[in-house]
């Protein structure tokens, strides 16, 4: 399916086209953003800021109110930070907080690609928005659109003597896998316009001038863990370390998690090991499997054109006699042990003596309440010493590099900010919620907003069946794209309709099985009836450690999801 230069346009997505006439992504998008007559982008301008790393966005629940006083709905901006591997600085934390103050709605969203995202950024503010991400020496590009997106590292130094190893690993493929289009540096911080293509010049030597088909993910796992859920990720590096020693990486190809209700051709898929790479040849393994995608991927359906339906179209051994064509021969795998996907709360020392504290951020969310003040109180750890901050795959927060005596005064502002310590159920700290209403155009249902309230009332029967300890993963989503990996939660919770989901069971929690479909369009009080019957039973017939997701299946509630293919709304 590799394309040529022949083009016939009228039978590829709309999107090539506009790619291919963007001029290396610069569009009309300093018109756009000249007109002030409205809130939006140009609907060409609006897919091309993707790339530039923006949505645009509206409030639902304004909608109404707004279109009965004929008013246009009221957009804003969600900016999206690249951060490969997740990790800054106390003073570019201080900046992030500061720019969600001056620019956004004084929140910060921690991604489940540990990225920071502003919310409620108007049009007018973009510019600066932008310019005062990079004066902290980050940056908006390649965060969405159809390329390379962050790329993820497991998050806690204190877990593995080999993470530095690892991190510059991933930081590298990321460089090299950044689209080269001077066009963001044009638009957003104010540098001459370079003419494109003159003399020849390669503007995008990967890209070409179409990128990708979709959005491409690729992620770095340490073993034991797997927080950064590697086998959903279209391009997965698995850590092979002997003896505190990195000796190269495992490689997964074909995860991917974005649906389509009522489109059976489209399904979850976990990635499948195909080989071992040394680790002095990672970031061309990367590029040349990112490669295999951009010449094979399926331009004509968009739906249908992340990496995954190409691994299944052409086979684990289509892809590695492509990878062989670029020179790409991988070794056997080797053997590793992974034992959950989750976080380790708490303070933990690495190998050089410093102390790492991992907080819980409901939702991802980084904002002040009444009594719990996290804002105000991360901005003040922000101050102490040498603290690097690390934004997990799971939407929470670790900070770290701190001395014996720093962690006293952490524990102090914490405890002075009643954000730590508390108690939380093992389901609440293995949760995340995609954002969804009140400004996804796509959701269908609440996430962030409602999980919460849910899992309290979870709680209750977690705490009636002696189950309130235990770990399990829960993941909801407002819609079926899967933005929160709810497929392969051991409870996934996918929005319908307001106030409606699909109950899946039987994930498990490793992150490497595919949940099933239990009920379907349910409001709360039947998931809760379903969630109380289900968990009585798993407290009273479990066996010893047995896992919640482990005993849906083995109890025969739910079959096994073996196949992407196989999976059903």
């Amino acid at each position: 399916m590799a394309l040529t230069n022949d083009i016939d346009w009228s039978k590829l997505s709309e999107v090539e086209l506009l790619k291919h006439n963007s001029n290396y992504l610069r569009g009309t998008l300093e018109e756009s953003l000249a007109d002030e007559l409205t809130g939006a982008l140009a609907p060409d301008d609006r897919q091309l800021s993707k790339f530039h790393g923006m949505y645009q966005q509206f409030d639902r629940d304004t909608e109404a109110d707004r279109l009965k006083a004929k008013l246009e709905p009221d957009f804003s901006f969600l900016i999206r930070v690249r951060v490969p591997g997740g990790v800054v600085n106390g003073k570019q934390w201080l900046q992030m907080d500061a720019i969600s103050d001056q620019y956004a709605n004084s929140t910060l969203k921690l991604t489940t690609r540990q990225a920071f995202q502003f919310h409620g950024v108007f049009k007018h503010n973009l510019k600066s928005s932008i310019k005062a991400i990079n004066d902290a020496l980050l940056d908006t590009i390649a965060a969405c659109g159809d390329v390379n997106r962050n790329v993820m590292v497991s998050a806690n130094p204190a877990q593995s003597a080999a993470y530095g190893q690892v991190l510059a690993d991933a930081k590298a493929v990321n460089t090299h896998l950044t689209p080269q289009t001077p066009a963001y540096f044009e638009i957003w911080l104010g540098q001459d316009k370079v003419a494109s293509g003159m003399n020849g010049e390669e503007i995008e030597p990967i890209y070409g001038d179409r990128y990708l088909p979709r959005k491409f993910k690729i992620g770095f796992t340490i073993p034991p863990y797997n927080d950064i859920d590697v086998y959903t990720q279209d391009l997965g590096f698995i850590a092979i370390v002997e003896n505190g020693e990195l000796q190269g990486y495992n490689v997964t190809v074909g995860g991917g998690f974005g649906t389509t209700f009522g489109n059976s051709a489209t399904y979850p898929r976990l990635g499948n090991t195909i080989g071992f790479c040394p680790k002095n040849d990672v970031v061309n393994v990367a590029e040349k499997v990112m490669l295999v995608q951009k010449d094979n991927g399926n331009r004509f359906d968009r739906k249908n054109s992340r990496f995954k339906y190409t691994v299944d179209r052409l086979g684990l051994e289509g892809i590695t006699t492509e990878l062989a064509a670029r020179g790409v021969v991988l070794a056997e795998p080797k053997p590793y042990v992974l034992k959950r996907n989750g976080d380790e709360y708490g303070w933990l020392k690495d190998s050089k003596g410093k102390w790492y504290l991992t907080l819980f951020i409901e939702g991802g969310r980084i904002k002040n309440h009444e009594q719990a003040r996290m804002k105000d109180a991360l901005a003040q750890i922000a101050k102490i010493g040498e603290v690097e901050f690390r934004l997990t795959g799971n939407q929470n927060l670790i900070a770290g590099n701190f001395t014996d005596a720093e962690v006293k005064k952490v524990n102090k502002i914490l405890a002075s900010h009643h954000v730590s310590p508390f108690e939380i159920s093992g389901l609440r700290k293995n949760s995340i919620a995609c954002v969804a209403l009140n400004t996804c155009s796509l959701a269908f249902a609440e996430a962030e907003r409602y999980i919460p309230t849910l899992i309290t009332k979870i709680d209750t029967i977690l705490v009636e069946t002696g189950l309130f300890d235990k770990e399990i993963v829960i993941r909801m989503t407002g819609c079926p794209n899967g933005c929160g990996r709810p497929y392969n939660a051991e409870i996934g919770l996918i929005g319908k309709a307001p106030g409606r989901y699909n109950l899946y069971l039987g994930g498990n929690i490793v992150g490497s099985r595919l949940n099933t479909l239990f009920r379907e369009n349910i409001d709360e009080q039947r998931i809760l009836a379903e969630l109380k019957v289900l968990l009585i039973q798993y407290a009273a017939e479990r066996t010893e450690n047995e896992d919640f997701g482990d005993f849906v299946i083995r109890k025969g509630i739910v079959t096994e999801t073996k196949e992407g293919k196989d999976f059903r709304h």
